[in-house]
């Protein structure tokens, strides 16, 4: 055994936890997070100066021009790594079932992201219970294996081991979303049973009721304590992690997600340094 093989036998592979937040087109964050007086425009570039992952939620409601595509390419650095929502059409209003032509579509629209593209989240609705598991069945062997894939199922039924078996047979992560579907004592259980080679971890909170997305509004410290332990874990097994905060989870998600960095050692871009850059719009 050479010295290299020796320390790679040493030394396991340590795994990824990307972190960042769900969208990043919000207006009450300037100020606050982006400085002042940015445009919509440069929203993104500046966000991708913080984070180097977002999940896009536009996707959920329509497909986005190949000119949209290119642009988000262009106003990320290297390494950058977008999340795609599946589109509404097919998760929700085709329920998964004849949606050939528009799955079609968007795989080869989300493709244009080249390196860029993450997995891509099946956000199925409340109303999506256990009895359209064949639909499941049947729609999962369409997706194509070198590209990743996530499913999020709002009601506790989905919990089962024939589900678990499925998912893990075609390699699509079973999400952890922290809302009010799932109790997290049940996800932080499944966080130790991975159905793909990465987990996708979403922080929603429970209700809607936050308005105001500038500011932190719920004490949510023990929470992220919590995670962090989890996000350790996966990546101490060598497992790979894409985690996304929601504004409704405690009122401002790029606050929560840089209090999970830290949770995790990883540094922190402090939003005040970001205007330090201000002068290239």
């Amino acid at each position: 055994m050479t010295a290299r093989s020796r320390e790679s036998a040493a030394s396991p592979r340590v795994g990824r936890i990307r972190l960042g937040t769900q969208g990043w087109n919000y207006d009450a964050w300037v100020g606050v997070f982006y400085p002042s007086g940015t445009r919509p425009a440069d929203f993104l570039s500046v966000y991708a100066r913080a984070f180097d992952t977002v999940e896009v939620d536009s996707t959920f409601y329509a497909i986005p021009p190949a000119a949209t595509i290119s642009g988000w390419v262009a106003r990320t650095p290297p390494g950058f790594m977008f999340s795609l929502k599946l589109p509404q059409v097919i998760t929700h209003e085709k329920r998964l079932r004849g949606a050939e032509e528009e799955t079609a579509l968007f795989l080869s629209r989300a493709r244009e992201l080249g390196d860029k593209l993450g997995p891509i989240l099946l956000q199925m609705g409340p109303d999506f219970g256990i009895s359209e598991l064949p639909a499941l069945v049947e729609y999962l062997p369409t997706l194509p294996r070198d590209l990743s894939f996530a499913i999020e199922f709002r009601r506790r039924e989905w919990i089962t081991r024939q589900v678990h078996a499925l998912l893990a047979e075609h390699g699509v992560a079973f999400a952890l979303s922290d809302g009010r579907w799932i109790p997290r004592e049940t996800l932080l259980r499944l966080a130790d049973r991975p159905t793909a080679p990465f987990h996708y971890i979403r922080w929603m909170g429970p209700d809607r009721t936050i308005a105001d997305f500038s500011r932190i509004q719920v004490d949510r410290s023990r929470d992220v304590e919590d995670w962090g332990n989890v996000l350790a874990r996966i990546a101490r097994a060598g497992r790979d992690a894409y985690g996304y905060v929601n504004n409704h989870f405690a009122g401002h998600s790029p606050q929560t997600a840089r209090e999970l960095q830290h949770a995790l050692g990883q540094t922190a871009v402090d939003p005040a340094s970001l205007g330090e850059q201000i002068s290239l719009f």
